[in-house]
């Protein structure tokens, strides 16, 4: 059996060449070995500057490869179910990023693919869960250590007014809720270990971008438990994550782009106590790239089942429901 995925990366985007390749690289069982672009003279500048041995001028080249095991697909939102359902037809592993698609509907032919190619592993990259603060919180959290958990908050943003951004288009499946409110709505998910029976929201769309700029919601868990977020793309910087039980509270300060050098803390507090745990030089995006390659490897269930990214866009679809009718939706 080999003991090393070999990995095809689907486009030198930024988020290839700045942040997954370079944690790959340093996976122990992972290894990065072909890049593609539409064009060739990118593949081969990124390929060089970033040490990849193989660089494509098209993805079906890369697809068609006998020496790439996986793809990672980093490809502007409308393109994601496409190519994966392409590479899965190839014999390719699939690891897609975040959200897997613009609407719960679209995934279909991503799932019926993975079920005709049952060996195939896929799933979509949410890479904040396999860092150990996130890990460190869930157990808290599931272990009754701040009680009965009744709220959770979390709040990201950043500012881009470039219109030629993928993030600012409409028809690249841009906008705020599918690119970082994703990540709100899978935390408090993963956190409560359940889903939103209901949820509401409020949106606020930038008059010539016509892509959300910011969204607030409520999301309602049932047994009076709910989580609200606020997601936007025109406001300052900031990320937080809380989560508030009857005993106490967690907290985590930089919640998705922990940096891969330096250190990062989740509280728990408890009355006037307070433990901090921290970790340092963790990259999150090499633990997910090993979690999954092992998972290829060993011919085991991915961490993360492509039933929980569908679960995932029915809410954002529910928000933008509930935001067009200025009502409560069903999840």
């Amino acid at each position: 059996m080999p003991d090393t995925v070999r990995w095809g990366v689907m486009s030198p985007a930024k988020i290839a060449t700045e942040k997954v390749i370079p944690a790959m690289q340093r996976c122990r069982n992972a290894s990065v070995v072909a890049i593609a672009s539409r064009d060739e003279a990118r593949a081969r500048a990124a390929s060089q500057a970033l040490h990849v041995p193989m660089a494509f001028g098209s993805y079906e080249d890369l697809l068609a490869s006998p020496d790439v095991d996986a793809v990672y697909i980093p490809l502007p939102n409308q393109l994601h179910v496409p190519w994966s359902v392409r590479a899965i037809e190839a014999g390719k592993h699939v690891l897609v990023e975040k959200p897997i698609a613009r609407t719960a509907a679209e995934v279909q032919p991503l799932l019926d693919a993975a079920a005709q190619h049952p060996h195939v592993k896929v799933m979509e990259a949410f890479m904040y869960r396999f860092h150990p603060q996130w890990t460190t919180a869930k157990a808290w959290i599931d272990e009754g250590l701040i009680g009965d958990v009744q709220q959770i908050h979390s709040h990201f943003a950043y500012r881009n007014l470039d219109p030629a951004n993928v993030r600012n288009r409409v028809e690249t499946g841009g906008g705020g809720l599918l690119d970082i409110g994703c990540y709100d709505v899978s935390l408090s998910r993963y956190l409560y270990g359940r889903e939103p029976e209901r949820v509401v929201a409020t949106i606020d769309y930038d008059p010539s971008f016509e892509t959300d700029r910011l969204t607030s919601a409520i999301l309602d868990f049932g047994n009076g438990a709910t989580a609200t977020f606020s997601c936007a793309t025109q406001l300052a910087p900031f990320q937080r994550v809380h989560a508030f039980g009857t005993a106490g509270t967690v907290e985590i300060d930089v919640p998705f782009n922990a940096p891969p050098r330096g250190r990062v803390h989740v509280r728990r507090a408890e009355g006037e106590n307070t433990l901090q745990r921290s970790f340092e030089n963790v990259a999150q995006y090499t633990l997910q790239g090993e979690a999954f390659s092992e998972a290829i490897l060993q011919d085991a269930p991915v961490p993360t089942p492509l039933e929980d990214a569908v679960a995932n866009m029915r809410v954002l679809d529910a928000l933008r429901a509930s935001a067009a009718e200025g009502a409560w939706k069903r999840v």
